[in-house]
């Protein structure tokens, strides 16, 4: 499966106890398509990272407007700071020379 990965850098707006909780709770570093926080230790800067299935047709900018709906869908109010695009489909993958 091709998939773009998409790395938006924010800030949290006004995090109420409960929110906050929940972003805790449910961190995590890997790339879903439901999309996972880190945050810094107050829990006010944060990156999302959001995996998103490549049709043949789709381009970054599709890959980015899926991603930030992701982000919208968690409900927490936010100020984007940055938003990164990687098409996997264009990553090569070097392998050592094997030496016999």
């Amino acid at each position: 499966m091709t998939v773009f990965r998409v790395t938006i850098r924010g800030k949290f707006k006004g995090l109420d106890d409960a929110s906050r909780a929940a972003v805790l709770a449910g961190s995590g570093a890997a790339y879903t398509e439901v999309g996972t926080f880190t945050h810094d230790a107050s829990v006010s800067a944060f990156t999302f990272r959001c995996q998103v299935p490549a049709g043949p047709d789709d381009d970054e900018d599709d890959a980015a407007l899926h991603a930030l709906a992701a982000l919208e869908t968690h409900g927490y109010a936010h100020e984007i700071l940055q938003v990164a695009v990687t098409d996997m489909r264009t990553i090569k993958i070097r392998r050592k020379a094997r030496d016999d």
